[in-house]
């Protein structure tokens, strides 16, 4: 229909979107235009994000302003996490679980690399838990990562990996039951 270009415009741009289909992005997009005060209340949400949000000079995670909250709290626990996306601290934070500093990693380049051994010296670090999906690429960048980092005299540990929560064996895959049993822990 000529009549619902805008309509099929913000379909589209819904689409775009991680995880959104065309199904749901059709319902958001009638879902606005029934709605006029959730559109631009929408509208308003997307400009301050989009204005204010940045990227914290010394982990990477977002912030509203040049130094997140995290790295500028001097009381968290002298260990860093060090993850792929600032998505990833906003879970873990909401977990509860743990209370030191993150670094996000979403490029592995030199100056990435400096800015973490940055971090480590400076909040005075004692442990570097290497929080990324299991994978052979995430494997390989913990040991490429300890090789760049070897000389700060730090204690290297890797999020635990294997069976979750409710789930029975014959729906894990074979590399998580097995790093389950490796890992496994004494009661």
């Amino acid at each position: 229909m000529k009549d619902l270009q805008s309509i099929q415009h913000l379909i589209e741009a819904f689409e775009e979107l991680p995880s959104i289909g065309k199904k749901s992005a059709t319902r958001l997009a009638l879902s606005l235009a029934k709605d006029k005060f959730k559109a631009l209340k929408l509208i308003n949400a997307i400009e301050e994000v989009v204005t204010n949000v940045k990227t914290c000079e010394i982990c990477g995670n977002f912030s509203e302003h040049e130094i997140c909250s995290i790295c500028d709290d001097p009381n968290r626990d002298k260990t860093v996490a060090v993850v792929e996306s600032p998505k990833d601290v906003l879970v873990i934070e909401e977990s509860g679980s743990y209370h030191g500093y993150y670094f996000v990693l979403n490029h592995l380049d030199d100056e990435h690399i400096q800015k973490l051994r940055n971090l480590i010296k400076e909040k005075e670090i004692k442990e570097v838990i290497f929080a990324f999906p299991p994978s052979v690429e995430s494997e390989a960048r913990v040991l490429y990562l300890e090789d760049k980092l070897k000389d700060l005299n730090l204690e290297f540990s890797q999020i635990a990996q294997g069976v979750p929560t409710g789930v029975h064996f014959e729906n894990v895959d074979i590399n998580s039951l097995a790093k389950a049993i490796k890992l496994r822990f004494k009661l």
